[in-house]
């Protein structure tokens, strides 16, 4: 199922385990982030909101990975996860890191926040470089 050079099946395989590595993540680091964010359980409001954000978010995270990889030749899974290194590295790294700076963050929450778009895109280009672009 491709269009374009691009199959949309890796793409939504690599969005859901992208999805669930979060998950995971925050369910492991979840008590660390909310005193790094100085909130309570109580002070968070459930909400299916970011939920949905996030999940449409990495669908669109793996479309542009799995263009990025496809562009740069053989798609494999050593290629998919090192596209993913160089993508988190580049752009969300500078951009967690710069935004937390100027709102005065304490350091542990863009370690944690950013360590976790690092498992996601390390396991969304594994899954796109094993599937292929």
């Amino acid at each position: 199922m491709t269009f374009a050079g691009i199959n949309y099946l890796s793409v939504f395989l690599a969005a859901v385990a992208g999805f669930i590595t979060g998950a995971a993540w925050y369910t492991v680091l979840g008590r660390q982030w909310m005193a790094a964010l100085s909130k309570s359980k109580d002070e968070m409001k459930p909400s299916p909101l970011p939920f949905v954000l996030s999940f449409v978010g990495e669908l669109l995270m793996a479309f542009v990975l799995a263009g990025m990889i496809g562009h740069l030749g053989e798609v494999t899974l050593r290629n998919g996860i090192i596209s993913g290194a160089f993508v988190w590295a580049g752009f969300i790294l500078t951009t967690v890191v710069i935004n937390n700076a100027y709102q005065g963050s304490r350091w542990a929450l863009p370690v944690i926040d950013a360590g976790h778009w690092l498992a996601v895109l390390l396991v969304m280009g594994a899954v796109i470089g094993f599937m292929g672009v």
